[in-house]
């Protein structure tokens, strides 16, 4: 099935303009996957109780035929090239690749949710998400 899949990008350690664009095109080159939009890259203060630098966030529109979990393990593979190590909950990280939403899907297991429970507390995803669910609907 194919579908669009809405992925927040987030980095606040390292060259943080360079760690999105490598996850773009990571993304773009998945298989069965093209980025159809994008939003502007935003700097945006961290969020949780660890003390950290701000984070570039962006968020894309992935039309893709990977299925919600395939699509995360592809995700978190490229989290991990990008040299992310999962360490502590809410900490810095070079790159965070979260699924928000889909076009089509709604998903609930244990490993991954859609819509992600965060997106009623990130005004910055609840508009990113409209733009670009606007773009593609034109």
């Amino acid at each position: 099935m194919r579908d669009v899949a809405y992925v927040a990008l987030g980095s606040n350690v390292g060259d943080r303009h360079a760690l999105l664009a490598a996850a773009r095109d990571a993304m773009a080159a998945l298989p069965g996957s093209r980025i159809v939009a994008m939003t502007e890259v935003e700097e945006t203060a961290p969020l949780g109780p660890v003390p950290q630098g701000a984070f570039l966030n962006q968020m894309v529109a992935l039309e893709t035929t990977l299925e919600p979990r395939a699509l995360l393990s592809a995700l978190h593979a490229i989290e991990r090239a990008s040299g992310r190590e999962r360490r502590e909950r809410w900490g810095p990280r070079t790159l965070d690749l979260d699924i928000v939403a889909f076009a089509a899907q709604r998903v609930t297991d244990a490993e991954l949710v859609v819509p992600h429970p965060e997106l009623p507390n990130r005004d910055f995803w609840q508009r990113e998400l409209a733009e670009l669910e606007s773009t593609v609907k034109s």
